[in-house]
């Protein structure tokens, strides 16, 4: 599994999300201070979504791969310590293989 944080997302950036998002509400999603970017296989994604949505206030979506049925990466959008702090406990889920 694979973790970034992009810090102040520019226009472009959150576009492109904002093209690719899976399901959930076609609402746009911007004014966010961080995107984290998760990416694995589809059962660590739900795991991972489920860790970061319990531990802060974040908002996750699931992001198109190529294949649009394929949950391969997940956006967590929010404050830049909610979404730090949300990759932070998805890691240590994973290393202590709490899921």
């Amino acid at each position: 599994m694979e973790c970034r944080i992009i810090k102040s997302p520019g226009n472009g950036t959150l576009a492109i999300l904002n093209r690719r998002k899976g399901s959930g509400p076609k609402s746009i999603i911007d004014n966010h201070d961080a995107v984290g970017l998760v990416q694995g296989k589809l059962i660590e994604m739900v795991c991972a979504a489920d860790v970061a949505e319990k531990a802060v206030g974040v908002t996750v979506e699931d992001i198109r791969g190529s294949c649009p049925q394929n949950m391969i990466m997940l956006a967590i959008f929010g404050d830049t310590a909610s979404v730090v702090a949300a990759i932070e406990e998805i890691k240590r889920k994973e290393k202590d293989h709490e899921w």
